[in-house]
């Protein structure tokens, strides 16, 4: 029997509602989220505790729950609308419409778009010389623009309209003419050359398809990957495997830990910490990559103490922090996909697991199955909304190419690590990931050529919920057939 402590969820689910409808619709929209959240509480309370026929709900608790629940959704809305009218009310929205000068320090890797076009996010540092802050999207046609660096102050002539997306976001910069460039701080230049170098010494043994996903699958680097193997990946159901994800910072420190044999488990717990903040620092710290380190944390909280029970109020906690720390989280496609995942990995995939073992599977076939299932049926409804469709061989696909994922990733990580201090021998590392890395574009091949291998749905919300609907049907299908007994209590 298993307990599932849920006491945090319906903080962290109130907190990332009300942030998310505050940022989307000011005031109203978190109070409204707020309002929503505690009558859901109360209403969710009520009927828990009228389950047991042989006594009342608890009013006292169900009180206490909704008032916490209350207390949380206000502190929110309140910050939540003070954060959204600070960015409507930006010194830089004086200049929508108008060409001004600015300083901004990237956050993230320039993307190259169709047309040669560059994209990318940054912090306003100033603004027609004047000091100021927040958040912007630049894009850029001219050059100089695609090989900055993360944290690489730039300084350039720039139109500005108004941002395109509501997240946080204060304005849209179209760049124009090339930039003048400041000295990014050491920590990224660092983090640039080992990027380069390891891209470098990837193009000079692996072919070109393999060159171009190796940095894709190990650093998030996907600038090389071309166009139709993209979209084998999207149909086939692997592009998440192009990102940095919870998973490639789970299997990093996990191989670490496997160090605690030899120099004891407290050092090797150290040990992990410093390959987490040393992939963080070389992937790029960016919103992105954050989430997923903080996921991979809780991930590993879960393997480490074995104690499934805590990570779900951890997953919990983050959540809520995160929504303090970077309120525009609430809104990002990524942020929901990592912690639904995270939640499913954690939560769903050891029950299922136990059950097929129970009916006599092998364990690391339950394992495998387990994870890939819940993986995919939790994200597959934000998926199909972002894409407009739903891929059908998604399983199967993940399933196939599991096993050679943590090798691709900690021997990729240790060549990168390796390609400053002794170039030779992290080609020599490089190399050994040919078969895995053919094996991952075999299958997506394959996958993605498939008849039906992909279903369309109607995109946006529309396509949440009938990819959610038909989600639940097979998730309760599958949670049945596994088990004809409840053997979880949620409390």
């Amino acid at each position: 029997m298993t307990l599932v402590d849920l006491r945090l969820v319906p903080a962290a689910l109130t907190s990332w509602a009300v942030t998310g409808s505050g940022i989307c619709w000011s005031w109203r929209g978190a109070l409204i989220a707020a309002a929503a959240a505690v009558g859901v509480t109360a209403t969710t309370g009520w009927w828990a505790g009228s389950r047991d026929r042989r006594r009342k709900p608890d009013l006292r608790a169900v009180s206490a729950g909704a008032a916490a629940v209350a207390l949380v959704g206000f502190g929110f809305a309140v910050a939540v609308g003070l954060r959204a009218d600070h960015a409507r009310t930006h010194p830089v929205t004086q200049y929508f419409g108008r060409s001004t000068t600015v300083i901004v320090t990237p956050t993230e890797t320039p993307r190259i778009l169709t047309g040669g076009r560059v994209m990318f996010r940054a912090t306003l540092v100033q603004l027609d010389g004047a000091r100021s802050g927040g958040r912007v999207v630049v894009f850029a046609s001219g050059s100089g623009y695609a090989d900055l660096v993360v944290g690489q102050p730039a300084a350039f002539r720039t139109g500005v309209s108004h941002p395109i997306r509501r997240d946080l976001t204060v304005a849209v910069l179209a760049a124009r003419g090339p930039p003048t460039r400041g000295q990014p701080a050491p920590v990224h230049q660092v983090a640039h050359r080992i990027r380069a170098a390891f891209a470098q010494a990837a193009r000079l043994v692996l072919d070109t398809d393999q060159a171009a996903v190796l940095p894709a699958l190990v650093l998030g680097d996907t600038s090389a990957v071309p166009a139709p193997v993209t979209a084998q990946f999207r149909v086939a159901g692997l592009t998440h495997l192009t990102a940095v994800s919870g998973a490639n910072v789970t299997i990093v420190c996990g191989a670490v830990l496997l160090s605690a044999a030899l120099v004891g488990p407290r050092i090797a717990v150290l040990l992990a910490a410093v390959a987490l903040l040393g992939f963080v620092v070389v992937v790029q710290p960016s919103a992105s990559v954050l989430r997923a380190a903080v996921m991979a944390a809780i991930t590993l909280l879960a393997v480490v103490t074995r104690r499934r029970r805590q990570v779900l109020p951890a997953l919990a906690a983050t959540v809520v922090g995160l929504m303090v720390a970077a309120p525009e989280l609430a809104v990002d496609a990524g942020f929901a996909l990592s912690v639904s995942a995270t939640a499913a990995l954690v939560v769903l995939a050891p029950v299922w697991s136990r059950r097929l073992s129970g009916r006599g599977w092998p364990r690391p076939l339950a394992d495998a199955v387990s994870v890939a299932l819940a993986a995919q049926l939790v994200t597959a409804p934000l998926v199909a909304g972002l894409s407009g469709s739903v891929s059908l061989v998604g399983v199967t696909a993940n399933l196939l190419v599991a096993p050679v994922i943590p090798p691709i990733t900690v021997i990729g990580t240790a060549a990168a690590a390796l390609c400053p201090l002794w170039p030779a021998g992290a080609q020599l590392l490089i190399r050994s990931t040919e078969p895995p890395v053919w094996w991952l574009l075999t299958v997506a091949r394959y996958a993605a050529d498939m008849p039906a291998a992909a279903v369309p749905v109607p995109s946006g919300v529309p396509g949440v919920v009938t990819v959610a609907i038909a989600v639940a049907a097979i998730a309760a299908t599958w949670h049945w057939a596994v088990s004809p007994r409840r053997d979880t209590i949620v409390r």
